[in-house]
């Protein structure tokens, strides 16, 4: 048996994040992953400035080895109306393929790593998480995910009924004549909203790759409006008429209407699997590495790995991210006071549209970085 101070389970940002905010802990740390990197990751992809500071990467060197498509305008509507285009000036996020991103931030974790290694088995003897009955470590860390293992350990919390957001895209490289024939822009995201605001879909260029996607919090209905989607967006040339291969779906949990406890004796959740994912844009990047920084502080402080020691986590989630309203009515992406027949106005409208939904819900440019404090 392979004894360990602590082991990750999921090697995403949060989990990646985590054993590198550790590193100079004195801990010896294991990060498992069911499946071997660099590994296809269905996301659409993007991170703002705030998330490459609080990783303490540098664009232009990151850049200048892997995609990282400068975003400086956004382009917003509801499905079937126009568009509205907003120039921000300034560089106010990235395009990342997470294929080549997740695999960065793993590779430079300092942490002993058992890739493409399901996690088969999870038994607690005497104060122990024994993992496949290889390896054991006092404190067990699920970062993988909505699916995660260690997340199926804590239960869905109160209630046992969480909202849970699907999601269907698909990325690709473009060919030279799709590339061409694309009338979406690099620098120009697009995100379209449903008409009944439960959901929105996307159209990221990343230089020459292309990812499309839709996500809502109506599972049924997800593939219906996915196809109107795509057949509108290659119907006004906004995307090429010919799509490669199928689209991959996914879920997760917004950060408000999750219910899964973070922590108990031993054990804590970060990132999605913690249900972390902002509620406005359902984006899971930079709650993840917050939390994994979070997370990093409090494992460094900690007495012991019990629940009581533990506590301050979920503490200091609850001050970083606002107190979980549990207030499935309110819907996915828009508050109760923008579901209403204002809200086609409100869509058309540049204030509102880069104010509010752009800077506010998907940039949260009001809250600084979260600097590595261990």
């Amino acid at each position: 048996m392979d004894n360990y101070d602590l082991i990750i389970v999921g090697g995403g940002p949060a989990g990646s994040t985590l054993a590198w905010a550790l590193r100079d802990s004195g801990k010896r740390i294991l990060l498992i992953d069911k499946q071997a990197f660099p590994r296809d990751k269905t996301c659409a992809g993007w991170v703002t400035p705030a998330v490459m500071d609080s990783l303490q990467i540098d664009p232009l060197k990151y850049g200048q080895a892997h995609t990282l498509q400068p975003i400086r305008r956004f382009r917003i509507g509801m499905m079937g109306h126009p568009a509205v285009e907003n120039d921000h000036g300034e560089v106010v996020s990235y395009g990342i393929r997470r294929y080549e991103f997740d695999d960065f931030l793993l590779d430079r974790a300092d942490a002993d790593k058992a890739l493409a290694s399901p996690v088969r088995s999870i038994e607690r003897q005497g104060g122990q998480w024994i993992i496949n009955d290889t390896w054991e470590a006092p404190l067990l860390v699920g970062a993988g995910g909505h699916f995660c293992p260690v997340a199926k350990l804590l239960g869905d919390g109160p209630g046992g009924h969480e909202t849970v957001v699907a999601a269907k895209e698909v990325e690709f490289e473009m060919t030279p004549e799709q590339a061409i024939r694309c009338q979406a822009r690099g620098d120009t995201p697009e995100l379209w909203f449903c008409d009944d605001l439960k959901g929105y879909a996307w159209v990221f260029r990343k230089g020459n790759f292309l990812n499309i996607g839709l996500g809502r919090e109506d599972n049924h209905k997800l593939s219906d409006h996915l196809q109107d989607f795509v057949s509108n967006m290659q119907a006004s040339g906004r995307i090429p008429s010919d799509l490669p291969g199928r689209f991959k779906g996914h879920a997760y949990l917004l950060y408000n209407h999750a219910e899964r406890p973070l922590l108990d004796d031993g054990v804590l959740l970060i990132g999605d699997a913690a249900g972390l994912a902002y509620t406005q844009s359902g984006e899971g990047i930079r709650p993840s590495v917050e939390s994994a920084l979070l997370a990093a502080q409090v494992i460094q402080q900690a007495r012991d790995y019990s629940a009581s020691s533990l506590k301050t986590y979920g503490e200091a989630i609850g001050e970083r991210f606002g107190a979980r309203a549990l207030n499935r009515h309110e819907g996915w992406q828009m508050p109760h006071w923008v579901r209403n027949p204002l809200a086609g106005t409100l869509m058309r409208s540049h204030w509102f549209t880069r104010k509010v939904v752009t800077e506010r819900w998907f940039l949260h440019q009001d809250v600084p970085p979260l600097k590595l404090a261990v």
